[in-house]
């Protein structure tokens, strides 16, 4: 087992360091929704904005988080290129540089998991509220 902070990227800060490249365009996504509810005529618009705000809100504590306890493992993320369907980043970690790629169906994949746990988290918010 590595300890964390030594050696190589570990399981758990590569699921770590995807996250933190997945939810900026998961709150990008929904923010878009947001604008499309917004000028729509719908009767359930509010309560639609209001769910994806708190969505958003979800999605900014969880990149806090994250970028917190990547910096205490002194992992940093930046982009580098995308090419063939698939974008890469550099991961600088410890001393060590790594390339990083994403598929972008997998992308897809991994937002829209994600995204039906947030919106699960609204529906648990309602039930609590409505207890």
């Amino acid at each position: 087992m590595i300890e964390v902070g030594k050696g190589l990227l570990t399981n758990e800060e590569r699921t770590m360091v995807r996250d933190l490249i997945l939810l900026p365009y998961i709150d990008q996504m929904v923010g878009k929704s947001i604008e499309e509810i917004e000028h729509s005529g719908n009767v359930l618009r509010q309560t639609y904005i209001i769910a994806g705000r708190f969505i958003q809100s979800r999605i900014m504590q969880d990149i806090y988080a994250l970028k917190q306890d990547l910096k205490r493992r002194n992992i940093k993320v930046v982009d580098d290129e995308a090419a063939d369907q698939i974008m890469y980043f550099k991961i600088l970690y410890r001393g060590y540089q790594e390339r990083f790629g994403l598929m972008r169906e997998v992308m897809k994949t991994e937002i829209r998991l994600r995204l039906t746990q947030y919106t699960a988290e609204v529906g648990q918010a309602l039930q609590d509220h409505l207890k």
